[in-house]
């Protein structure tokens, strides 16, 4: 199936969606458009409010008109991919523009934080996806373990470059560093040393 279909049937289901109880998401995968249940829980979005927060203090003195935001979709027509990140670094003008997705190229970092009921999903497939995007810097935090994965130098399905994290460490990511002292782990009271 070309991506003009599967992004119309990506779009159909969007539609759809907004008609259902709860909150979903579209994407599209290795085997095509698909429809998701999102149900990220408090520590989730959390997490990402401090990530986003830390980057979009530092994003001025290294990109300028750049941002880090949740929720766009980012789309790369000649892989036949769309995601979405549960954070993006993008152009912040991108925002403005017409259309449901950012174009892949133009995505300088992406971070997810892994869900508990699918963790497939953000070692597995995007792990091989965002480097085909051609997206340099990719972070994977992982509440269930405390633990933080900075992937860089992209090549082909994968990216040449991992370098390994816990909850508590300074954390370099990109020419940017994000402090995560103040991560929570799932099913933890406290700090992450609890």
């Amino acid at each position: 199936m070309d991506y003009a279909t599967m992004r119309a049937i990506a779009e159909e289901l969007t539609a759809y969606a907004e008609h259902l109880e709860g909150s979903w998401e579209v994407e599209i995968g290795p085997s095509g458009p698909f429809l998701a249940m999102m149900s990220p829980s408090k520590r989730h979005q959390g997490t990402i409010r401090r990530i986003r927060n830390q980057l979009n203090e530092q994003l001025p003195a290294t990109h300028p008109g750049y941002v880090c935001e949740n929720g766009p979709e980012i789309e790369h027509p000649a892989i036949g991919r769309m995601r979405r990140p549960d954070a993006v670094v993008i152009p912040e003008d991108v925002l403005d523009e017409e259309g449901l997705a950012v174009d892949a190229t133009q995505v300088l970092a992406v971070i997810e934080i892994v869900s508990p009921s699918n963790p497939d999903n953000v070692y597995g497939e995007k792990l091989a996806e965002y480097p085909s995007m051609g997206i340099a810097h990719y972070m994977i935090v992982d509440p269930r373990t405390g633990t933080i994965e900075v992937h860089s130098e992209p090549c082909k399905d994968r990216y040449q470059h991992k370098d390994p994290y816990i909850f508590g460490d300074t954390v370099p990511f990109g020419p940017w560093s994000v402090e995560t002292d103040a991560f929570r782990r799932y099913g933890k009271a406290g700090n992450a040393q609890s």
